[in-house]
């Protein structure tokens, strides 16, 4: 599995364990529809979160949150569609980002971006 990988799993299990911290449920990891995937599908107080991880381990590039472009937010809304349809959801939703940054130091800073796109 290539590095790039690994960095995305890990700060997917880091993403799910600060949310779990903050009293959301999760309900799904990586779910797949089609071709597209969500990382992370979460509940909160009748709020169903679509979250997606972005991790990086410099800002060489921008910030991990600048990864998700227009299409990564359409690909991710589509797959959403279909999720609420599956399970029938009638209640509100949110699309979130959770935007890990590995230090130099080996501790991260983590940034939960709320209705980061709609």
């Amino acid at each position: 599995m290539a590095t790039h990988n690994d960095t995305g799993h890990w700060g997917e299990d880091r993403a799910a364990e600060y949310l779990i911290e903050r009293g959301y449920q999760i309900l799904e990891k990586n779910f797949k529809d089609q071709h597209r995937e969500i990382d992370l599908i979460v509940t909160k107080d009748k709020m169903l979160v679509f979250v997606e991880v972005k991790t990086r381990s410099g800002t060489g590039f921008g910030l991990p949150e600048e990864f998700v472009n227009y299409t990564k937010a359409q690909l991710i809304k589509k797959a959403a569609e279909n999720y609420i349809y599956q399970v029938d959801w009638q209640h509100d939703i949110r699309f979130d980002i959770i935007a890990i940054l590995i230090l130099p130091n080996g501790h991260m800073d983590i940034r939960h971006v709320e209705d980061a796109f709609y």
